[in-house]
């Protein structure tokens, strides 16, 4: 099935379409000079998927990833983030330079994501949390294909302080995954991890090749690509002791050097809003285990006076090309809540 159709492309549609391009092409300009020439868009992806899938609505497939692509290799210079740091520390930043990221490290970065950016010469940083390499699953995954698989059609966890959840329709089936995973996110982590367990053990075949392995972190280091830290089990910081968070940082940190024979000098933060998710313990953290810059999930772009252990990101879901295109140049105007020395 080809997702070409889920890009209107300006060159193939209607005169109307070509002019609203244009007209949200200017905008995007215009937000770009607002701000001058030395600022850093960072975008956020976790995982692309071959085709569309029903339990992930938010997750781009093939397709749209390639077009979004596309247009950022056309309108952007596009950096690998350690290169794109230490220009915008020295101020020599070109203008409109956008840095992919990756977080967590699902297997389909190097099966669907990595051959587009390699088609496209786009470089791109994959943050790992170490933990889940070799066959291990994500506390959300557990349940988002729990749900997907589960054989009955109601499902009652009134006992976990949850809820009875109907089941009948695929909609049923994503609300109630999504619901679960907003009310279990912020729990204490054991009590967190028992309810997922609890959860996962009401069906079977679940999948265990969902995230990359050892060997394939090595596979996108030898395509050019850059590996950084996310921790071991990408916990919520701010949940932790301060020596468990800490030992966090330091050991995903060591993982994948153990990994990859090389020093590994960025890090993102799990789940990554600063103030809600980490703090300024946890930057110092991060500076002690010798990452030279980190990124986290709150929106903007980086000029020389963001902190190069606080950058922040964005995720553009829009799903067309004027709606991307005004995505990044709003973004570009926005200012981080924190971050800047």
């Amino acid at each position: 099935m080809s997702h070409v159709d889920e890009h209107p492309h300006p060159e193939s549609g209607p005169e109307s379409l070509r002019l609203l391009q244009q007209a949200q092409d200017a905008l995007f300009r215009l937000g770009y000079l607002t701000l001058g020439r030395q600022c850093l868009s960072v975008l956020i992806y976790h995982s692309v998927v071959p085709e569309r899938d029903f339990m992930r609505p938010g997750v781009p497939t093939a397709g749209q990833f390639k077009w979004q692509m596309q247009l950022l290799k056309r309108h952007f210079n596009v950096l690998p983030l350690g290169q794109a740091v230490l220009l915008l520390r020295d101020g020599h930043l070109p203008p409109r330079a956008a840095c992919v990221t990756f977080d967590d490290g699902y297997a389909d970065n190097l099966t669907v994501a990595a051959p587009i950016m390699q088609q496209l010469d786009i470089p791109a940083t994959f943050f790992i949390a170490t933990g889940y390499l070799d066959g291990g699953r994500m506390w959300n995954d557990t349940v988002i294909e729990t749900l997907r698989n589960y054989p009955g059609e109601q499902l009652d966890l009134s006992a976990m302080d949850l809820a009875v959840y109907a089941l009948s329709t695929l909609e049923e089936r994503r609300t109630t995954a999504y619901d679960i995973i907003n009310r279990i996110k912020y729990l204490e982590e054991h009590q967190r991890n028992t309810l997922v367990t609890a959860i996962g053990s009401m069906t079977e075949n679940l999948p265990t090749n969902l995230m990359l392995t050892r060997d394939q972190v090595r596979n996108l280091r030898q395509l050019g690509m850059e590996i950084g830290g996310h921790t071991v089990s990408h916990p919520i910081l701010a949940r932790l002791t301060d020596e468990r968070a800490r030992e966090e940082i330091g050991a995903g940190k060591a993982d994948l050097e153990r990994i990859l024979s090389e020093p590994v000098q960025l890090f993102a933060y799990p789940n990554g809003r600063r103030g809600v998710d980490y703090n300024n313990n946890h930057v110092e953290h991060v500076r002690d285990a010798g990452f030279t810059a980190a990124v986290s999930t709150d929106h903007g772009v980086s000029d020389r006076r963001t902190d190069l252990l606080q950058l922040p990101r964005f995720t553009p879901w829009d799903r067309t090309t004027p709606r991307f295109l005004l995505r990044m140049a709003l973004n570009a105007q926005h200012r981080p809540r924190g971050g800047y020395t």
